[in-house]
């Protein structure tokens, strides 16, 4: 899985990968401080299944904090794209064929509405123009790809009688469309079967809704905690599904934990001091984070991740385990923690463990209620399955 980080430069992009990743990456005031993609790992947070037990677990990927468990995903951060990127524009193209493999974007906007659509360092910039260009942008991305050779491959589609369908999602395979998404479109824009007779916005059209279905997105209105941020994130909150955040927040609290400053659980509302040997400044930082925590109840960061994989990819996190014994060969607790697509099955679960155990697979054990249960039998979140298989 693979989710990317997208926005206008100088919007936070990097500092959001930053606190998410705790990677080191160049943050600056100023557009273009990346150019190339970083890449790291991000975590979502669930409550382990180890209390469930009354054990520690002891992860092999991933921790866990206060029985709370953080799986790990990959996070990509790309340069940030300004108006006319699918044309070339800045750092463009490049960039967003760097997203190509995608399962999911996060846009980051300054919610302050103190930097405009390049970066650039002003005041009353309304941060909906972010929203609604770098859609745009997206879009064109993604017609771009679909005009290279249309033409022949319209005319391919009616002189070999091809399934439209199936002609369009082996040509955009690429994006990750296939048959069933394509099918869902092409129905609900009423298009007809000869691409050949489709008009311009009916490209743009199908490029916009293939690129909803492929590349789903979360809105993350970052700075809130900047003076005035907040009127434009009640304005925005009304006609976005948007999530305030402070990414620079989450850096400093993820960073004070790292230096056992503070204990900090990721996505909580709270911390606790434990080094109490600071100056001053340190005081009144702590304090100030404190109240912000208090005012949002997080800083939106582990909201977001979790967000975007749990609710838009539909994702469930599942553990393998034994009714005897839920140790490894090392004697590990539950070392480990999958994440899998809602409506995964048993036999699924078996063969993202191993090819063995899908082909030789005989049945599956719901370790908590010590059910035994087959191979078409749906997984649920925080399940812990174990797979009997020959050998």
């Amino acid at each position: 899985m693979l989710i990317g980080i997208i926005g206008a430069p100088n919007k936070g992009k990097s500092t959001f990968f930053k606190a998410a990743t705790l990677a080191e990456v160049e943050i600056e005031d100023r557009p273009f401080v990346t150019i190339k993609p970083n890449r790291g790992t991000g975590y979502v947070k669930i409550e382990c299944v180890d209390k469930f037990f009354n054990e520690q677990c002891n992860p092999r990927l991933g921790f866990c904090l206060n029985h709370y468990r953080f799986i790990p995903f990959e996070l990509i951060d790309v340069a940030g794209l300004v108006p006319g990127a699918s044309e070339g524009k800045g750092l463009g193209s490049q960039f967003l064929d760097d997203l190509n493999e995608a399962d999911a974007l996060i846009q980051i906007i300054d919610i302050s509405g103190n930097t405009d659509s390049e970066g650039n360092r002003v005041s009353g910039y309304d941060p909906e123009d972010d929203i609604k260009f770098l859609e745009n942008e997206l879009d064109r991305w993604y017609l771009r790809i679909i005009k290279k050779g249309w033409e022949r491959f319209s005319r391919t589609v009616i002189q070999e009688n091809l399934d439209v369908k199936k002609a369009i999602a082996k040509q955009l395979s690429g994006l990750r469309v296939n048959e069933a998404i394509t099918a869902e479109v092409l129905k609900k824009l009423n298009l007809s079967l000869r691409p050949s007779d489709w008009k311009e916005s009916d490209l743009l059209n199908l490029a916009r809704e293939l690129r909803k279905k492929t590349k789903p997105m979360v809105i993350v209105a970052n700075k809130i905690d900047v003076k005035g941020a907040s009127q434009n994130y009640e304005i925005l909150k009304g006609k976005y599904d948007i999530i305030a955040c402070s990414a620079e927040i989450e850096l400093a609290l993820r960073e004070a934990a790292k230096k056992k400053v503070i204990e900090y659980v990721p996505g909580e509302n709270n911390f606790k001091i434990v080094n109490n040997d600071l100056s001053e400044n340190h005081k009144k930082a702590l304090e100030f984070m404190k109240k912000f925590l208090d005012s949002y109840g997080n800083t939106g960061v582990q909201e977001v991740l979790n967000k975007v994989v749990f609710d838009v990819l539909k994702c469930i996190a599942i553990y393998p385990g034994g009714v005897k014994t839920l140790a490894d060969k090392n004697g590990n607790i539950l070392p480990d923690c999958f994440l899998m697509l809602d409506g995964s099955t048993a036999l699924d679960f078996a063969y993202k463990l191993h090819t063995d155990f899908g082909k030789n697979f005989i049945r599956a054990i719901d370790v908590k209620t010590k059910r035994t249960v087959g191979k078409e039998h749906k997984l649920k979140n925080k399940d812990v399955i174990e797979i009997v298989a020959n050998r």
